[in-house]
């Protein structure tokens, strides 16, 4: 398979996923390196593709149904597992965390996380690479973007929050 039909075959199988999708399961679909799979998916990008990395792989982000809303949270490192479940024990998703770095201006992780499994995953992935949580940059204070199914899902995800005492609140 030549480079631009694996782009194309690579494209369109992150447009059929709903769910992110590794460098690694790519790299052995197509019988490439890793490498060359991270090298397709900025060319795509660079060509417009909107292709998001997430902790989990890459995904084609597709319009969020129900209500987007964000909350501002403080805490530590060891307070993230906490806070992450408080979101998706109540149906809600967490897209993405958000801090403020005095250089870079705002930074935006996306996190794509709908359950204790996805986060299990994600603070495993954490652990195995030594990697501290983006708001350890701004002693805590970040904040995530949630999918909820309604109004009510976003008012018991702020009591949960409020309840942890991680809820910033003006």
């Amino acid at each position: 398979m030549r480079a631009e039909e694996r782009r194309q075959a690579i494209l369109d199988h992150l447009r059929q996923s709903s769910r992110p999708v590794s460098a690694g399961f790519l790299a052995e679909r197509f019988s490439v390196s890793r490498q060359a799979v991270v090298g397709d998916v900025a060319l795509l990008r660079a060509s417009g593709a909107e292709i998001s990395a997430t902790p989990r792989g890459y995904i084609i982000l597709k319009a969020n149904p129900g209500l987007v809303r964000r909350v501002a949270c403080r805490h530590d490192a060891a307070g993230m597992e906490a806070e992450l479940c408080a979101v998706v024990d109540q149906g809600c998703s967490v897209l993405d965390v958000i801090v403020e770095h005095p250089i870079y201006g705002q930074l935006t992780g996306p996190l794509q996380l709908s359950s204790r499994y996805d986060v299990g995953q994600f603070l495993s992935r954490c652990t195995e690479a030594g990697a501290r949580p983006l708001s350890d940059l701004t002693g805590g204070i970040h904040l995530h973007t949630l999918s909820c199914p309604d109004e009510d899902a976003f008012r018991r995800v702020r009591d949960a929050l409020r309840n942890l005492g991680v809820l910033l609140e003006g």
